[in-house]
């Protein structure tokens, strides 16, 4: 199974078919948030219509500059990861959208807690696969995936314990555009690709294990 990744849109609908296209076929495209610059449903709606000819699954989670409105559209519309689970196979993804505070208050924040909920939530769909895949907008605290230009490690102190206590197989995250990298947490790899706005991806290849490539 091969599934691509990307993060962090802003608005650049385009870039994400320029991206996605030259890999050739693909199982699933999942977005991990921040389809937009505090855009609208119809935004969002009109993105999801492009990306749809890319992959037979389409998957997505908001993120903090999208809305709790744009989150609505992606459940109402079939595609949506946050807090729920999505099987493929004997593959398993499941997802968080938005971010916990920050300093900017963007359009879609929640209390950290909040976050930690919603993936255990979404885990218990896919807790019986013999892979899972976490893909929550935020990065969890204390990798590379989620370290400012400053050096301080901004990401979710909640989603870093649900990884270390459910280890995923796979963590895609991305919200923190200068963190593009890998890391570990126990038995789990996290990843950030970095925004695809900037051309970046995530090739995910699932077989006996799982193998990622950052593009």
């Amino acid at each position: 199974m091969r599934i691509v990744y990307v993060v962090d849109v802003h608005d650049r609908f385009d870039r994400v078919v320029e991206v996605v296209r030259p890999l050739g076929a693909v199982d699933a495209l999942v977005v991990g948030g921040d389809l937009t610059n505090a855009g609208s449903p119809e935004d969002a709606e009109r993105a999801l219509e492009l990306w749809r000819p890319l992959a037979p699954t389409l998957v997505a989670v908001a993120g903090n500059m999208d809305s709790p409105a744009i989150d609505r559209r992606l459940a109402e519309l079939g595609v949506s990861l946050d807090g729920r689970g999505v099987v493929l196979d004997d593959v398993g993804l499941h997802g968080v959208s938005a971010s916990g505070p920050t300093p900017l208050s963007t359009p879609y924040e929640l209390p950290d807690d909040e976050l930690g909920r919603r993936a255990q939530a979404g885990h218990a769909d896919v807790a019986g696969c013999r892979i899972r895949i976490f893909c929550p907008h935020s990065p969890p605290r204390g990798t590379a995936c989620d370290r400012l230009a400053s050096g301080a490690h901004v990401g979710s102190p909640s989603l870093r314990a649900f990884v270390e206590r459910e280890q995923p197989d796979l963590v895609l995250c991305g919200h923190i555009h200068e963190s593009r990298g890998e890391d570990v947490i126990g038995r789990t790899k996290v990843v950030n690709p970095g925004p695809v706005a900037s051309g970046h991806c995530a090739l995910v290849e699932v077989d006996g294990g799982v193998s990622v490539t950052l593009r």
